[in-house]
């Protein structure tokens, strides 16, 4: 099988603070959910914590069809992953080898239910609209600062 999860697109991953989540119902109803963590399980994989998605997890079971998608929001670029999901509950054997990577991000705090097993099927950039329509203009730092003064944060000296 072709690598799908390339280097690029986990460190996309590893950069992000949420992804988003997209599935249907039985009826073709969108949903889209954020989700605080997640990981690269591998070139192929990546698992998500059902810690509050019934909805999500409803919708998987009947319709395994995704989009997953991650940005940056200061450089304003990220991936989509288009593939199937498929809900693995901690009843199941394989539970343990998919929810090892998301362990230490949830802690004590977050209660992991069940792990969505993200297949990437295909990998699409998303990057911000400056960049297409001003390319001699837009970077990836005049983007950052845009950000910086839209969202009033202020970079760390030390960091």
């Amino acid at each position: 099988m072709p690598e799908i999860i390339t280097s690029e697109i986990r460190d996309s991953v590893e950069r992000s603070v949420l992804c988003w989540l997209a599935t249907t119902d039985e009826n073709g109803q969108p949903n889209v959910s954020p989700k605080e963590v997640f990981a690269v399980a591998d070139s192929q994989n990546i698992v998500v914590a059902n810690i509050a998605s019934p909805r999500s997890a409803r919708n998987i079971r009947v319709n395994q069809k995704i989009c997953l998608s991650f940005v940056d929001v200061f450089v304003q670029k990220g991936f989509k992953i288009i593939g199937t999901a498929t809900e693995v509950k901690r009843s199941e054997p394989e539970y343990s080898h998919w929810v090892a990577p998301l362990l230490t991000m949830a802690g004590d705090r977050y209660p992991i239910h069940s792990v969505f097993v993200v297949s990437a099927i295909a990998a699409e950039p998303i990057v911000a609209p400056s960049y297409r329509l001003y390319p001699s203009e837009t970077t990836e730092e005049s983007q950052i600062q845009s950000a910086l003064r839209t969202y009033g944060v202020t970079r760390d000296k030390g960091a």
